[in-house]
């Protein structure tokens, strides 16, 4: 890599120096100044010699590697979101459980499970309460967050 390298600005080198005899010989006049433009055309030439002299056949750009690293990488995502989810809804259903047993003037503790409805989004199923035992707020579960009272277990 370093002997390739070491070539091609000689090569620079060597046409540089060739076009400035050349410059220097040269009359003034518009025959100088073509001159100039060939030999310009000439140096940048050999400036892209490397980039002309690509073999573009064996080129070649192989994306599948990240296809899959994204694909991946955006499953772990999903999977990380929908548990995000699950743990918001469980904890702010276990609140709202909480806050309204204290408007009731009881002291719950609720935990609630939730699981994956139709649609996709988590639904509460289930609570375990910690607490005094409360008809009324056994009611407002059923009826508001549509936990039956099967699925309401309470531990006094």
């Amino acid at each position: 890599m370093i002997g390739a390298v070491r070539e091609w600005l000689t090569s620079i080198v060597v046409v540089t120096l060739l076009l400035s005899v050349a410059q220097t010989l040269i009359p003034e006049g518009s025959i100088r100044k073509i001159a100039a433009f060939t030999g310009g055309l000439i140096l940048l030439a050999a400036l892209l010699q490397p980039v002309l002299g690509t073999d573009l056949e064996r080129l070649r750009l192989d994306f599948g590697d990240y296809e899959r690293a994204v694909a991946q990488r955006q499953a772990e995502l999903e999977v990380a979101g929908k548990e995000a989810l699950v743990e918001l809804i469980e904890e702010r259903t276990a609140a709202y459980i909480s806050d309204k047993a204290d408007a009731l003037g009881l002291r719950v503790e609720a935990r609630v499970e939730t699981e994956t409805g139709d649609d996709g989004v988590p639904v509460p199923v289930s609570v375990r309460l910690d607490g005094p035992r409360s008809e009324e707020l056994a009611s407002y579960i059923e009826g508001e967050l549509g936990i039956p009272r099967e699925r309401q277990v309470w531990h006094e």
